[in-house]
């Protein structure tokens, strides 16, 4: 289920059936974007929720993560955020971080949506983008409760999958590990246009940015 104003989302996770990624630049933003290919995702597992404060606390009162300045909300994502930093909070998990496939693949699904939640309606009823001055602007300095805009969570057979597109951005597992780059996926709270939220949508950035508006979800065994 969603997360109720003031809760922390819980660490459930999702099965995604394995089936085709088909990408392709069919909006004019993608054009020069988007590397056009079709590829076969294997079943796998993901967080339901980008990973918060809480979860990542916990991690590091096990000796296992770095510790970090936190915003103090629980139940936000957790931002500032390394590639490794990542990574090493996915180890401890049982996880990993997902690939670009299998992000692209849990927001777009089967039918090669543009969102999570189909090909238009990019509306703040469903995602949390331009919350500091853009579409849904009212000031603010950081992500919402994770979970906070259901309507716009992708829907699988095993359940939901929640803000895939905006709320925070996205680690991804980097496609060659010593080439100090990786993606990041899904768009965020600070986009102010919608074709960041694409389920296309992929930045190149050094793998030791820290950004308030990147934070990331593990992926784990189906």
């Amino acid at each position: 289920s969603a997360t109720p104003a003031g809760c922390v989302a819980p660490g459930a996770t999702v099965r995604v059936a394995a089936g085709t990624l088909r990408l392709w630049p069919s909006d004019w933003e993608a054009q020069g974007v988007v590397e056009a290919r079709e590829v076969f995702v294997p079943a796998f597992s993901l967080d339901a929720f980008e990973v918060t404060e809480q979860r990542y606390a916990a991690c590091v009162a096990a000796g296992a993560c770095a510790a970090l300045p936190l915003r103090g909300e629980p139940g936000v994502p957790v931002t500032g955020v390394t590639l490794g930093e990542s990574a090493r909070y996915c180890a401890f998990a049982g996880g990993s971080l997902p690939s670009r496939n299998q992000l692209a693949f849990a927001a777009a699904g089967p039918s090669s949506w543009r969102y999570p939640w189909g090909d238009t309606g990019a509306v703040c009823r469903r995602v949390a983008f331009g919350l500091r001055a853009g579409p849904c602007g009212w000031g603010a300095t950081g992500p919402e409760l994770a979970g906070s805009r259901p309507d716009g969570a992708a829907v699988h057979a095993d359940g939901r999958v929640f803000d895939l597109a905006g709320n925070v951005a996205e680690w991804a597992a980097p496609d060659r590990p010593d080439d100090g780059m990786s993606g990041t996926h899904g768009g965020s709270w600070a986009d102010e246009a919608a074709s960041a939220l694409r389920t296309w949508n992929r930045r190149l950035v050094p793998v030791s940015t820290r950004s308030p508006d990147l934070g990331f979800r593990c992926a784990y065994p189906p």
